[in-house]
């Protein structure tokens, strides 16, 4: 027999046994889906991340006075420099006051710029006449150069001045979200108009443009006053932030050696003394997740290859008892002179297809699910190409295996006792 004509063959016996088929496809379209679904819903929040949690630009870094931490369910993950370690002399933890920022500011003579920012409380609720926001508006203080350095653009109105800053008069810029809730007309009449933040009248001086949100960052919900006005509202934060952001990002890393060797002057740290300050680069809070999120593409293939193993060994269970079911069929093929190879192919050839037919159901499916994720969180469409061309393989190999032993087994079969079988 020639090849076509076995896989003709074995095509035709497949369709022929659709509820059998039906089941064994579904079992690894299960597998494979949870594999594909899971692997396209991380590439979809690793694409989110990357978009939404570099608030500031490619050009930009911060020094802060401790490392991030993220809560991962029960478990607290640092963010902590390769390299670093503890240093039981320095005072690791002690805040940046405002005399250190302005210092720094004053003196950092780099081509740069540099803005100070104090964080505020992160639930507030801001009204206007008698509308008013959710209890989820995040506030924040920063200087004349935070609106650049934090790549934020100006929609209409004005940026903080010096006068602004040194005052600490009650001036504030509103991000997008929260204007279109107080002035859902028309958001430029919020420009000179009085709000309340927290219960403090506010005059708006501008209009934020949109920067975007996803389910890890509402950017758009913010309040932007100055950071000496910033610490006048409640549970406002202790320690400062000090934004540098250089002119050439081929500069980053001097820029970088010069910022550390300034501030460990500023803190008084003498030359055995490690950093207690901390330094991180705009795109490393997403860094940080996309590793933490690497580790559940671990357990997506676990939970896949489990699934898929049950459905080798429903598919072998399935094969060998279509072999006993046409144990007569092998027996007349075998009497007109069919070899054992054509048998053999048959049966592997049909496990074959079962699977393949399993991982396509099961690509599509996942590739669709995974996207549902990645709608809500506003990213486009995401194919993990590399991990579709594995799970073909997978499917390949898992009824190449399962069908093995099945098909020796047919092949193995006496001619005369399998025509006598009934």
């Amino acid at each position: 027999m020639k090849f076509l004509d076995v896989f003709s063959l074995s095509y035709r016996t497949v369709r022929s046994n659709r509820l059998r088929t039906g089941i064994t496809v579904a079992i690894i379209a299960f597998g494979i889906m949870a594999l594909i679904g899971i692997i396209t819903a991380i590439q979809a929040m690793n694409q989110s991340l990357k978009e939404n949690f570099s608030t500031l630009g490619a050009n930009a870094f911060r020094i802060r006075f401790k490392d991030r931490s993220f809560n991962i369910g029960p478990r607290k993950v640092k963010q902590v420099k390769k390299g670093a370690r503890p240093d039981k002399t320095s005072n690791i933890g002690k805040p940046i006051n405002f005399e250190q920022a302005k210092t720094f500011k004053e003196n950092f003579n780099f081509p740069a710029k540099v803005g100070v920012q104090l964080g505020g409380p992160s639930n507030i609720i801001v009204k206007y006449g008698n509308k008013e926001t959710n209890p989820d508006v995040r506030s924040t203080g920063g200087d004349e150069n935070f609106l650049e350095i934090n790549n934020y653009g100006l929609e209409v109105g004005r940026n903080f001045n010096r006068l602004d800053v040194e005052s600490g008069r009650n001036v504030c810029m509103l991000g997008n979200d929260v204007a279109k809730k107080l002035f859902p007309k028309n958001t430029e009449q919020a420009v000179d108009q009085v709000i309340r933040v927290a219960n403090l009248p506010y005059r708006v001086i501008g209009i934020l443009k949109p920067k975007g949100s996803s389910a890890f960052m509402q950017m758009d919900k913010v309040i932007v006053t100055t950071h000496t006005n910033i610490k006048r509202l409640p549970n406002a934060g202790t320690s400062y932030t000090i934004n540098i952001m250089v002119d050439d990002i081929t500069m980053m890393d001097p820029a970088i050696g010069e910022a550390t060797g300034s501030f460990r002057a500023i803190r008084r740290l003498t030359a055995t003394e490690n950093d207690n300050f901390f330094i991180d680069k705009s795109d490393s809070i997403a860094e940080t997740m996309i590793s933490l999120l690497g580790s559940i593409s671990g357990s997506a293939g676990a939970i896949g290859l489990i699934t898929l193993i049950g459905a080798a060994i429903g598919l072998m269970n399935i094969m060998l008892v279509a072999v006993t079911e046409r144990t007569k069929e092998v027996g007349l093929i075998k009497a007109l002179g069919g070899r054992r190879s054509s048998i053999r192919n048959q049966f592997l050839i049909e496990s074959i297809i079962i699977s393949l037919l399993g991982a396509v159901f099961g690509i599509i499916l996942g590739v669709l699910v995974g996207n549902l994720f990645s709608m809500l969180l506003g990213t486009g469409f995401v194919v993990p190409w590399g991990w579709v061309i594995t799970g073909i393989i997978i499917c390949s190999v898992v009824g190449l295996c399962a069908g093995l032993w099945p098909a020796i087994k047919a092949s193995k079969l006496d001619p005369i006792v399998a025509l006598r079988y009934e």
